[in-house]
């Protein structure tokens, strides 16, 4: 198992007993491009987890070794900077996020790695952070509330990885409850959760194998559209601070001054936060069917009118749509690869996987990658039992 092959590795390369935590990535039911713009989310922690052994080692220095690259970086505890190394950043930018807050961050030795797939919008990201801020917390007695350690997970990521993320993926790896989604406002960062019954449906995603880079100009793009429209809405609305306080009717009133593209921009987060809302009361009826046809509406908006889509997510969906036993499908994540995310009836896994895998090949001569998620706690200590 992974997780004991971490804590091995760490045995072998620093010779004390490290502290094990484990961080899962996450799923997002419904409810896409809706957190930065003070929406609703509907995310789960999923058994796509990283692993990490770390313990204080007594110097001045900050040792990292990324076990899934065999990788390793090394910094002064006092010249924590934004690295050349990738993967070091997500590390970095958490001591540094501690450090500006005035916890005393010594020497640590850290070896961490998982089984969340890069770049398949499972958020690996969030879920090396979070494990990271975990690990500190517990060892350095920070007293961090929860809520503390997804903030900083999501400034890491701005300030290091030069990513302007919503909080959904930190708040998912550190609240996530096996056997539920959670929906977070997050304009208020209230949260509710909701069964999720995973005997009648399994979740399933379809890797596109198209790798997105969420950094890309295209995600800040939507984020600066989405102002653009505020900004408009303001004018003839003042209460208006985020495009969760635009109803559908003033959209339409505003249309021609909006634009075209804002317009669809708009309208789409609009759209987006009533289905998250809807999707919750149908959880709570245990109407599958009914949450399928929100998922499959949230996939029709992100591909026309939000335009993150890709023709390979678009032919998983299309595919999907016309399979026995899937109640729902859409893209997940920031766009422009990825995976979709497939409700899909238990009896009917096995079949629902290989049809799609033989028609990705007949269609995009693509092979799929696929991966059944079972939702989980969020982060925590785990024994390397």
């Amino acid at each position: 198992m992974l997780a004991h092959d971490i804590a091995a590795a760490f045995h072998q390369r620093f010779g004390t007993d490290p502290l094990l935590v484990r961080a899962p990535g996450r799923i997002n039911l419904i409810g896409e491009h809706t957190d930065y713009n003070a929406g609703y989310v509907l995310p789960a922690a999923i058994d796509k987890e990283m692993y990490f052994a770390v313990a204080l080692n007594q110097q001045h220095t900050i040792r990292l070794h990324a076990y899934d690259l065999n990788q390793s970086e090394e910094v002064a505890v006092d010249a924590v900077a934004p690295s050349e190394t990738q993967w070091a950043n997500y590390l970095l930018g958490v001591v540094a996020q501690l450090q500006q807050r005035g916890v005393q961050v010594p020497g640590f030795d850290c070896v961490f790695g998982g089984t969340v797939p890069a770049g398949a919008g499972l958020s690996s990201s969030a879920a090396v952070e979070c494990g990271m801020l975990f690990a500190l917390n517990t060892l350095l007695q920070a007293q961090l509330e929860p809520m503390q350690i997804a903030k900083l997970g999501q400034a890491a990521e701005h300030e290091y990885a030069k990513v302007m993320c919503g909080l959904m993926d930190q708040f998912a790896s550190v609240f996530g409850q096996a056997g539920q989604v959670v929906r977070l406002d997050c304009r208020s960062l209230d949260y509710e959760y909701f069964p999720f019954d995973t005997t009648a449906c399994r979740i399933v995603l379809c890797n596109s194998g198209v790798k997105h880079s969420l950094a890309s100009s295209e995600y800040n793009t939507r984020r600066q559209e989405c102002e653009q429209g505020v900004a408009v809405l303001r004018r003839h609305y003042p209460e208006v601070q985020t495009l969760r306080d635009v109803t559908l009717e003033q959209l339409e009133a505003h249309r021609d001054e909006l634009g075209p593209v804002v317009y669809r921009r708009c309208s789409y987060v609009v759209e987006e936060n009533q289905r998250v809302i809807e999707t919750c009361r149908l959880l709570t009826q245990n109407d599958l069917s009914g949450v399928g046809q929100q998922m499959y509406a949230s996939h029709a908006g992100l591909s026309e009118k939000y335009e993150v889509s890709c023709k390979e997510l678009d032919v998983l969906v299309e595919i999907a749509q016309t399979t026995p036993g899937v109640y729902g499908s859409r893209m997940m994540g920031g766009g422009f690869g990825g995976c979709t995310i497939n409700l899909v009836a238990t009896e009917q896994v096995a079949d629902f996987v290989q049809h799609m895998k033989t028609q990705y090949q007949q269609q995009l001569g693509l092979p799929l990658e696929t991966y059944e998620a079972t939702i989980v706690d969020g982060v925590g200590l785990f024994t390397d039992k």
